[in-house]
Parts: C-alpha cells; structure tokens; sequence
C-alpha cells in the first residue's frame, strides 16, 4: 500500500475501475452541449437534400463551356439561398446563383462571379472549367441511413451544429455524474470570515467547483470538514448517499490528523494513495460505498495537478466519454529549472511561440507545491520526467498546455 505507482499505472488503473454511470434523459438540442449522447443518431435524409452552389457565380450546364475562346450565354433568371429559381435553364443560357442557392434544373456547373464577364443581360465564360464544379452534390455531407453521430460521444459545437442541420431538436443523452466535495482541515476557512492566527481561507473548493464547471457533472458541495474521524466518517457517509464520485482535498497524507485514509478503509477500502510525481504524490484513490473516492493532497497547486492528470479523464469516463490524452508539445526551456530524480514532475510555466512558429516556455518561479501565484501566472505545465535531473535554459521539454486540461 505504500509502494508510488508511476502516473501512467495510476492513470490506468483509476480509468479501468470507472464504469459510466447508467440512466438517461432526453433533453433540448440546445441543452446538450458536453453531454455523452446515448443513442446513436442516423440520417434520416440526404444532406443537403439537392445539388446547391459552392460559391456565388453562375448555374449553368457543363455542355456549355467552351473550348476554346469564349461563349456568351443570355441570363435568365437568379436563384438565391432560400428562394431558388423554379424555371428550366435552356441551352445556351445560364443563371445568377449564390452560395447555398439549389441548382436550377437544366445546370450541373457553377463558374464563380469573378471569372465571368457580365455584358448586359449576358453573361461571358472563358476557358479553364471543368463540368460539375462548384456544386455540392446531394448528400455531400450525410447519406440517409448514415451514422451521424454514434454513441458515447461529447457532444460539442460541430456535433451539435451537424444534429441540427438533420433536424434533430432532442437527444438523448447519459445522465449527468454525481459528484460531491469536501476540504478538510481545521485551519481552513470561508473565503468571507475573518482569519485567526494559523488559519487559511479555503481556496481548494472553489478550485475544484470551476474545475467540475467544466465537465457534464451535478455538484454537491458539503463545505469544510473539521479534523476529526467522525466528522470525517460522516462527510464521506452523506457523500456516498448520493453521489457517484467523491472529491476530497487534504487529510490523505500521514499525518496524526489525517483522517480521510483512515476513514475510507472502514466504511469502503483505498486502491493506491502514493504516486511518483511532484506535486501530489499523496493521492488516495478508491471506493467509498458505491462511489468512487479521489483524496487530492490540501496543498493548491497539488489538488489541481492531480486533478487534471488523474481525476478529469476519470470523471470523463464516468460520463461514458472517451477519457482525453493531455495534449503535449516540445519547447525550448528559456529558464533553469531545479529538479531531482525519482518522481514525475509538473512545473509550471509560460508557454508563447515566436514568429517563425517554434515554442517556447519559461518558469513562473518558485514551485512549492503551496504557492497558487505559480499556477494563476502560468499557462502550461512543464512535465519533467522521472528520472530527469536540473534542465538548463535552452534545453527541450515536454510542456502541457492548459487549454487542454480544463
């Protein structure tokens, strides 16, 4: 039970014991966004339903295209989005058309305004155009019958956007996660009391209830807990009546007044609470009751590493999600960074690119695990490996950026 896991182990681990919660709801399209869709959704269409134009110009058929030098074609009618020209386009005659406009029958070509000549009520092509071009053809996008968007995915903009264009005005979608939170600590309180000697405001819940903001999830918040383990037991006893998942911070070390660990080994039992990595090496994972239990250290900057590198794919799983890979790029280091081997390590830094396109990140400056200052003033993670020692400027690393991690 003591032994760290390396990240990745803990990462997998957490993940294969996470089932995506059951029950559904069908709710508004517009009420959908980051919600895992629950049943598949087909076409029920073409899409689009008829040939339109790609670009404002002129319908016109391909036979009509010339050669060699020019032809002049009579414009007979103008065919807009919307309000399309209902007539036949005769032979040797051709259309005004705009973008998203449907073919009018009789036309198979689009030639783009700006390379025709308009003289009158005539219009003149030139050579270099091929029959066909410039028109989306019917069910360009989606064929009726195809899969649109298939089940378990996070519904975001496209796939909202694409749902609509198939008329679909209600999914059905996963219910949301329960998760419930608590900070434990009796230094610790509201952001708007007085502080006496020794005491802190609690900043860690509301990192965390931004953090859960994020994610397709319900939020129950029981406040701080005082170090005890009966006020303990009974956090973690009201939690589990409720919830699917447990977020806790602090109280999962070693210390005499630590009672989360203890606590969660009565009342359910604790897969790992040691991870390689710096910070948040004492994280406790496990179960309490039927809900899935996640002890992130008190320290700030801790809670929030941890949060992004074991907590966030978790809860994505549980949605019924596809848990997502942090995204990772290699940048030149501008500053030195003090590391020790034998742990993973995530450094905050400043990630910015120069004009020619290549990375660039430096150090925000002091790293204990306390200070949130290097965490508001940074952008990225500097991810250290393992057995990494110091890194001196103009080395390359690894860097995550935050845009990715919540």
């Amino acid at each position: 039970m003591t032994a760290m896991l390396r990240l990745e182990a803990a990462r997998e681990r957490i993940i294969e014991a996470m089932t995506p919660v059951e029950g559904t709801e069908s709710v508004l399209l517009d009420d959908a966004l980051d919600r895992v869709l629950a049943d598949p959704v087909h076409a029920a269409a073409d899409v689009p339903p008829r040939a339109n134009s790609a670009m404002d110009g002129y319908a016109l058929a391909g036979r009509d295209l010339p050669a060699a030098g020019e032809v002049s074609l009579a414009i007979v009618g103008t065919s807009l989005a919307g309000r399309p020209w209902s007539g036949t386009v005769p032979p040797e005659s051709c259309v005004r058309i705009m973008t998203g406009a449907l073919l009018p029958a009789g036309s198979d070509t689009v030639v783009m305004q700006e390379q025709v000549r308009v003289e009158g009520d005539r219009a003149v092509f030139g050579t270099g155009h091929r029959p066909g071009q410039h028109v989306r053809p019917p069910g360009e996008d989606l064929r009726a019958g195809d899969l649109a968007v298939d089940t378990g995915t996070l519904l975001g903009p496209p796939q909202l956007g694409l749902l609509a264009a198939l008329g679909v005005g209600r999914v059905t979608v996963r219910r949301r996660p329960r998760v419930a939170i608590f900070s434990t600590g009796d230094e610790l309180r509201p952001v708007d009391a007085p502080l006496e000697p020794g005491q802190v405001h609690d900043s860690n819940r509301h990192a965390l209830r931004a953090l859960l903001a994020r994610l397709a999830v319900e939020v129950r918040d029981l406040g701080i807990v005082p170090d005890t383990p009966e006020a303990t037991r009974e956090a973690l006893e009201a939690a589990a009546a409720w919830a699917d998942a447990i977020v806790t911070t602090g109280g999962v070390s070693v210390g005499d007044a630590d009672h989360v660990t203890g606590a969660l080994g009565r009342g359910g039992h604790v897969d790992f609470w040691k991870v390689a990595m710096k910070p948040g090496k004492p994280v406790a994972f496990g179960r309490y009751g039927r809900a899935a239990f996640f002890g992130l250290p008190g320290n700030p900057v801790s809670a929030i590493v941890t949060w992004c590198q074991l907590v966030r794919p978790a809860l994505q799983r549980l949605t019924g999600a596809t848990p997502e890979a942090p995204l990772t790029l290699r940048a030149v280091c501008l500053s030195r960074l003090g590391k020790s081997p034998g742990r993973l390590e995530f450094q905050r830094g400043v990630l910015e690119r120069d004009p020619s396109g290549r990375w660039f990140v430096r150090s925000t400056g002091h790293q204990g695990s306390g200070v949130l200052r290097s965490m508001s003033s940074a952008n990225a993670f500097i991810v250290l490996p393992l057995e990494q020692g110091d890194v001196e400027p103009g080395s390359e690393v690894d860097v995550q950026p935050f845009a990715g991690l919540w």
